[in-house]
């Protein structure tokens, strides 16, 4: 029998649980990335378990009718259902699909007071309309945002131990290379993870039966899931106009500069057409978007252009379920991206990024002669993140290494099919290092000033 995915979330919850003074939770993410069954994992840890998923039992919506005290609301979720058992210190109660039922968020501040009952709360579309849902619960909740498998918890779903996926962090740590073999075996994982993505079903599937047979099912029926998410869920909006954006990711990402352009939806679309679509799509959890810096300076938020940016999937697997079938065989047999590749690595390398809890933020001046896919910092400087699918020329992250006038900038870093290197003022990483820029940056930069 297939043991269950490890997931970073566990780990928190646990720690959380420790905590003698925790809020009720808020786990927020997209649909499929494995909430839910996180949580329910997660509470067989307690004697007794109350789950309600106001989406698929609307009867539970009138229990706040009451009140919000938590014995007024256990009185009401008993009498709807006597099963339940609400054991003071022993019981973990799981409000699913919370954004159905906004008045949950008041009665937060009451069980948090009441310290009697844990209260977890989830939703799939649950960013949708967050700031109604937690505006009335801002001190007694905490949020933790869950993504799909990041590539740490993809190897370990295949078997390998975190002793061996501590080693890479190890080299990037003493600007050591990898052995023949190391480079080969991550990267060829790591090649996989970009086909595959971190869908908790698409990974089982794969690890369980060692092949890609039916993977490519799977990310599409989560595909056609979001799109159905946008008919059900996008009030207010034009549910056609979302769908338009939805879809032409990938033509963005094609073109040269990757941008989002509304010109490349629908002839003569104008963008106050389509206000809102975009920030729809980012608040459902499916994209990522990546905005346009003013300069390639400190400080990053508030440093850069609103209507300028790019977008990528949150999910690389998905950017590559939404290809064409002929492109789709390429990959799998070839590893062949294409016109897509830099895209491809583009997208990968932004949505781990993202999954450490970066925004993202690119640069490209208006004579298109100095451009950079990513920036991160670290405590004074600047750092320039450049994404090559091969190992190409670095004209402007060397400009931007080695010219005073960019005072921020001391040194960059470049992810490549290259194993790692250091020239005095950039870091060469290949990509399958990347989800480890966050710890390396603060063990090697931060920490040991």
């Amino acid at each position: 029998m297939q043991k269950p995915l490890y997931r970073k979330i566990d780990d928190f919850l646990t720690e959380w649980k420790k905590n003698p003074d925790r809020l009720p939770l808020i786990v927020k993410g997209a649909r499929q990335v494995g909430k839910t069954f996180s949580i329910r994992n997660f509470a067989k840890s307690y004697r007794n378990f109350v789950e309600i998923n106001f989406i698929e039992e609307p009867k539970y919506k009138n229990i706040f009718s009451s009140g919000y005290s938590p014995d007024s609301v256990i009185k009401e979720i008993s009498l709807l259902n006597p099963d339940f058992k609400f054991v003071p210190k022993e019981t973990l109660i799981f409000f699913d699909e919370m954004q159905a039922c906004p008045d949950c968020a008041t009665c937060l501040k009451f069980f948090k007071i009441d310290g009697r009952y844990d209260v977890i709360c989830s939703g799939s579309m649950l960013g949708i309309n967050y700031n109604e849902v937690t505006s009335v619960s801002v001190g007694y909740k905490r949020d933790l945002e869950m993504h799909s498998l990041d590539f740490e918890e993809f190897l370990i779903a295949k078997g390998y131990a975190e002793s061996q996926t501590g080693t890479i962090l190890q080299h990037m740590e003493n600007t050591e290379s990898f052995s023949q073999t190391e480079y080969a075996v991550w990267n060829e994982n790591f090649m996989e993870y970009m086909i595959l993505g971190g869908m908790p079903s698409v990974v089982k599937k794969f690890v369980g039966q060692k092949n890609y047979s039916g993977t490519l099912d799977l990310q599409k029926q989560i595909l056609a899931a979001y799109k159905e998410d946008i008919t059900k869920y996008a009030s207010g909006l034009d549910k056609g106009k979302i769908v338009n954006v939805f879809d032409n990711i990938p033509v963005f990402l094609a073109k040269e500069n990757k941008k989002y352009q509304i010109s490349k939806i629908a002839v003569g679309a104008r963008n106050r057409e389509y206000a809102g679509t975009v920030e729809w799509l980012r608040d459902a959890g499916i994209i990522n978007i990546c905005h346009c810096l003013e300069t390639p300076e400190l400080p990053l938020k508030g440093n850069y252009k609103v209507n300028d940016f790019k977008i990528y999937f949150r999910d690389t697997g998905l950017l590559i379920a939404s290809l064409d079938d002929e492109a789709q065989a390429d990959l799998r047999r070839n590893r062949n991206f294409n016109i897509y590749k830099g895209a491809v690595y583009e997208n990968v390398v932004g949505d781990i990024l993202k999954k450490q809890d970066y925004d993202l933020f690119y640069y490209k001046n208006e004579k298109s002669t100095l451009e950079m896919d990513f920036f991160v910092r670290d405590a004074d400087s600047l750092i320039p993140v450049e994404v090559k699918a091969q190992d190409s020329a670095t004209v402007s992250l060397n400009n931007l290494v080695e010219k005073e006038k960019y005072h921020d900038i001391k040194y960059g870093i470049k992810f490549c099919g290259r194993n790692i290197g250091f020239n005095g003022k950039i870091y060469t990483f290949p990509h399958f290092c990347a989800p480890w820029l966050k710890r390396w940056i603060f063990e090697t930069k931060i920490s040991k000033k």
